[in-house]
């Protein structure tokens, strides 16, 4: 009996509204979670400034926020390969 071909999965159209595809620059983010959910908080510290402002909040699985993690292992890996190993101080390894 021949292989019947399995139909394609359907494609997704991801919609990129002209402001968030500008995008926000972020030098800080914090994590935190609760047994069915992580929230990541995306910063912004100002330079010589006691304040900081978050710009986006994302909330998710901890079965999505693994599968981001890997994306992000797996891309780092590659820039590193491509651009070097990328150096981090002392007292940020250590978090």
């Amino acid at each position: 009996m021949p292989d019947t071909p399995k139909p394609a999965a359907p494609s997704l159209q991801i919609q990129l509204d002209e402001e968030v595809a500008q995008g926000r620059y972020a030098n800080m983010a914090m994590v935190d979670h609760t047994q069915t959910e992580f929230t990541l908080d995306f910063i912004y510290v100002y330079p010589q400034q006691p304040r900081a402002k978050v710009f986006s909040r994302v909330i998710t699985s901890p079965q999505h926020l693994k599968r981001l993690m890997l994306a992000l292992q797996e891309n780092l890996a590659r820039y590193e390969a491509q651009f070097g190993t990328i150096q981090l101080r002392e007292e940020e390894r250590k978090h």
